[in-house]
């Protein structure tokens, strides 16, 4: 009896202490958010979303930030997608087990751990420098898309092995080829898996600053980019510049909050999204 009460209480204290870092971790995040969108509500409106920045950032719009951080996104999505997924997919279903395999998966996690500064400090030396895109919209694309691509193979790898061998060996058993029952069978179902992590991936570059400070983004830009070869500004150096060194750092406190709500937003946007793409393909691969 003694020993059944012991084995409960040690339980039930668990259980309550998983509970207290849980409900700590949401009124840590919850603070934070509500600390954000009360300072920063009150800037949003059509004209600060729409508008060109005035007067050294002090007043007018975010547009060009807005833009611009959409198009690194876009140009970082282009470079890391095609490389990482085939990579994982090769290291998945390809490669064999064996100290090839172990070295590469030891570097693509160095490199996944690797400070962001310093692939900024490589994109201005070899995209900026050595092949003279200069500060451009390429350049941190191609920049961020190097950021990407280790998370991007390790989230294809991870789905792909979470799919059952069973589904392999049937298969092959049927007469299908590796290649037809990989592309066919294997990656459809590990899809929504893969879809979710790519685009939560995105979540981390749109948020990135050091890498976009050496290679593209601008001080004060107001006006669109007209080629890749422009630079443009962007929300997380918007938001330090006026945060810590713009021209008028008090006057400009409003749209840095301003900003900062927008960049959430564009960030929860991205998970939303993740979220209802994961649902989508899991239901079309049930139907299927």
């Amino acid at each position: 009896m003694n020993y059944e009460f012991k084995k409960r209480l040690k339980q039930n204290i668990a259980f309550w202490l998983l509970r207290i870092f849980t409900f700590s971790v949401l009124i840590i995040l919850f603070v934070i958010l509500g600390f954000i969108v009360k300072k920063g509500i009150g800037v949003i409106s059509w004209e600060f979303l729409t508008e060109m920045p005035k007067d050294g950032m002090t007043s007018g719009g975010i547009f060009p930030a807005i833009v611009g951080t959409l198009l690194l996104v876009l140009g970082s999505m282009l470079v890391a997608f095609p490389i990482g997924i085939m990579s994982g997919i090769c290291m998945s279903e390809y490669v064999k087990d064996g100290f090839i395999k172990r070295f590469v998966t030891v570097m693509t996690n160095n490199l996944a751990g690797i400070p962001s500064i310093v692939f900024g400090l490589f994109g201005m030396e070899f995209f900026v420098n050595e092949l003279k895109w200069g500060d451009s919209i390429i350049a941190g694309s191609f920049t961020l898309g190097l950021l990407a691509i280790p998370i991007v193979i390790r989230i294809t790898e991870e789905s792909l092995k979470s799919v059952s061998k069973t589904f392999r060996e049937a298969s092959m058993a049927l007469g299908a080829t590796k290649l037809q029952t990989t592309y066919k069978v294997v990656l459809p179902i590990a899809m929504p898996n893969i879809v979710t992590g790519l685009i939560l991936s995105l979540s981390r570059v749109s948020g990135e600053t050091a890498p976009i400070l050496f290679t593209v983004a601008a001080y004060f830009l107001p006006k669109l980019p007209n080629s890749i070869f422009d630079q443009v500004m962007a929300l997380p150096y918007h938001l330090y510049v006026i945060s810590t060194s713009g021209t008028n750092i008090e006057a400009s406190r409003h749209m840095a909050y301003g900003t900062a709500l927008v960049l959430i937003i564009i960030v929860l946007m991205f998970n939303l999204l993740a979220n209802w793409l994961r649902k989508y393909l899991s239901r079309k691969v049930k139907m299927n």
